[in-house]
Order: C-alpha cells, then structure tokens, then sequence
C-alpha cells in the first residue's frame, strides 16, 4: 500500500463501471464509517435516552460489541486488506462485480443481524459471517501464488473474523452470553492483528520514508526485536484468548508493551511532529502500549476493571489508526496529496480526547456521564472525516500528472 498507486480508467460501461467499485477501499471505508457513525448514535440514544432498541436475541452490551467489531470494524479492516494486497502481495485487485459481491454480503450479514426472528438462526450466521469467508476464497489462490509468502500473514486477520462471528451466533443460539462475549474477542484479536501489521510495519515504512525527506538517518531494520515483537504479540493474544493463569497472561501482556516501546522509541517520533497522518500513527500505537500495560495491571489492582483495556485498544489505538489509515488511503489511492484537511488535524486530536475520557470513565476517576461526552468526540471525529474526505471516495481518481505532487511524501 505504500507503492505508488495508479489511477484506473473510469471509462468502463457496466454495472458497476462508477469510481466507487474500482477499488476496495472505497465502498468499504464509506459503508464502515457511516454504519459505525449510525450504531454509536444508537448506543447513546439508547444508553442515555432511555430508546428501547436491541434486536431480539441481543442485549446492548453484545450488540454494541458485535456490531462494533465485525459490522463497523469488519468493514474497515475488509477495505485495508483487499487494498492493500494487490501493492504489497501483486495480487490481482478485486474490484467491480467481485467487489459488490463483497459490499453486498457485508449489508446482508447487517440485515440477518436486525432481522428480529424471522429468519433462522443458522441463515443468521451464514450471512453475517460469508464476508469474511468468502474474501478469504477470494485472496488466498492469489497469496499463494505470490513470490513473498509473507503477506499470507494478512489471512488471519480474516480467518479470527470469520471464526469468532461464527463462535458468537452459536453461543447466541444456546443462550451462552459468555462465550458469545468470547467469539466477539476472537474477532476484536483478528482486528489486533490487523493493529499489529499496520501500526507496525506501516508506521516504520511511512516513518522512515519522512526521515528520508527531511534528510534525517534512515531507521535501521532490527531484525531480532522485530521477531522479538511478533512473538511477544503472538503470545499475549494466545494468552488473552486460552484458559491460562491470569499472572502468566498478565506477564505476557507486559512482555509485549516492553518489546513495543523498545519499538517505539526507535520510531524518533520528536522528528516528525509536523507529519499529522504519521504522527496520529505514533500516538494510535503508545495506546496499544498503554492497553496492554493495563490488561497486565488488571491481574493485579482490583479496582482497575478487566475491560478497561479494551477501551484503550479499541477507543485509542485502533480509532486513532483508522483514521490515520482511512485518510491517507483516501488521499494518496485517489491520487490526492498527502495533506489531510485541517479539519481532520481536529479530528485527530479530538479523538485522542476521546480515548482519554474513555479510559478515565472506566478507571473511576471521571462519573458515568462522562460516556456521553467520550462517545460524542468519537463521533464527531469520524464524522468530520465523512465531511472533508468522504467525496474522495464516490469520486473519480485525479489524472495522473496530478500523482507526481507530493509523491515524495510517505
């Protein structure tokens, strides 16, 4: 995703011949962010003014996290994978007919979910989770074509979506509330990972490439800690899913925060405070650090409540990241400059916030009411991206010449 993208004729009479279909990213990060804006003003309306809403079989805390996980974030997560394999694996892109296929099976899945009994529980499952399984059947003869077998890694992502939606219907049909609570953290680890390739090897691509341009040192490729890092983050998602100890799970969630900073600092963060799109990806990762510190705390300090991680993971690493990631797609995939509108500088900025008063509320040190206001930044956040660079995404890619301004730029 980090190689210069080419615009696509848009030329082609069809069905589906409209710049929306000619590339993943584009229905995907639009129904995502719509439908995430749409179900957070459900959760506030219903959390706070008294609106009587979950679908039967559901209550809020699970749909909330259900849908939060494989309806907003599926979507997203979809539009980055099948964005960015054709760049990094030259996998053949799936766009038009195979693309709407997709988007269809995603709208689908959100239609099973709202459709109140009358459909059968197991046509329920099939439906919502066929996005993933289907894009798997998809990419995969691609990936294993590919000369680097690396990028197989992205499966995964795909396959813990998958299979914790199908854990969830099936705890749902036998009345199990915990191990449905369990499928949706299977799904949110497929989103992990997702967290853990972008936040990783993109921030050190994109951040290397602004050292470049600002004539600093090129970072140095690390070999042993990169492994280092993979393993220790392999072994906290193992730990955070089986039945093991809470100490060892808690040792592994510390494991791996120490590994990332080290990480981290290599970053030089300092040189690229006047790069926002990089800059929000640096931020976006001392969250996931901070939220696998707290996981680890919990084992420890009663009063520090098990989830609060969660809030730290979801609220501040991955919305800071799909924002950065969403609004550089937007720009540089349409061939666009990297600089985002100023309004998204606020956005940014107003969803760190978010992530603050979030983990405060559930540390005990700000009242509940406070959800409301943590949830309201968040909206706002995705909302100003829809205003400013929404339009990127219906709208034809620029001509060519216009890829050369900025192409410097990570």
């Amino acid at each position: 995703m980090n190689q210069q993208p080419q615009p696509k004729p848009q030329s082609q009479a069809g069905l589906f011949s409209g710049a929306i279909w000619s590339s993943a990213f584009r229905p995907f990060y639009l129904v995502g962010v719509v439908y995430g804006l749409g179900i957070m003003a459900v959760w506030v309306l219903t959390t706070f003014g008294g609106m009587d809403f979950p679908p039967a079989g559901y209550d809020m805390a699970l749909w909330h996290g259900h849908e939060m996980v494989f309806g907003f974030s599926g979507a997203v997560v979809a539009g980055f994978v099948l964005t960015a394999l054709p760049g990094w694996a030259g996998t053949t892109e799936i766009d038009r007919g195979r693309l709407a296929l997709l988007v269809g099976l995603w709208f689908l899945g959100r239609v099973a979910v709202y459709s109140g009994g009358w459909m059968l529980p197991y046509m329920v499952m099939a439906l919502d989770c066929s996005l993933f399984l289907v894009a798997m059947i998809m990419v995969l003869p691609g990936l294993l074509r590919a000369e680097n077998k690396y990028f197989l890694l992205l499966i995964p992502i795909l396959l813990l979506l998958f299979t914790g939606n199908m854990v969830f219907h099936l705890a749902l049909m036998g009345g199990d509330m915990v191990w449905a609570s369990w499928g949706i953290r299977l799904g949110l680890m497929g989103i992990v990972v997702k967290f853990i390739i972008a936040g990783g090897f993109l921030t050190t691509v994109f951040t290397q490439n602004a050292l470049k341009q600002k004539g600093q040192a090129a970072l140095r490729h690390n070999v042993p800690l990169e492994y280092a890092s993979a393993i220790s983050l392999g072994l906290f998602i193992y730990g955070a899913l089986a039945d093991v100890s809470g100490i060892l799970s808690a040792g592994l969630a510390f494991i791996a925060a120490a590994v990332q900073f080290l990480r981290f600092l290599r970053w030089r963060i300092l040189r690229i405070l006047d790069e926002p799109l990089i800059l929000i990806m640096h931020l976006s990762y001392l969250w996931f650090i901070a939220a696998l510190i707290l996981f680890g705390m919990a084992e420890f300090m009663p009063e520090i409540s098990p989830n609060v991680w969660l809030h730290a993971f979801t609220v501040g690493a991955l919305s800071m990241m799909m924002l950065s990631l969403i609004t550089r797609v937007a720009l540089r995939h349409t061939g666009r400059r990297l600089v985002p509108a100023k309004a998204m500088i606020a956005a940014f900025a107003m969803m760190f916030l978010a992530a603050i008063v979030r983990v405060a509320v559930a540390l005990g040190l700000l009242p509940g009411d406070w959800l409301l206001v943590s949830a309201l930044i968040w909206w706002g956040s995705f909302l100003l991206y829809l205003i400013f660079h929404g339009a990127f995404l219906l709208s034809p890619s620029l001509p060519r010449k216009a890829l050369t301004v900025g192409a410097g730029k990570p």
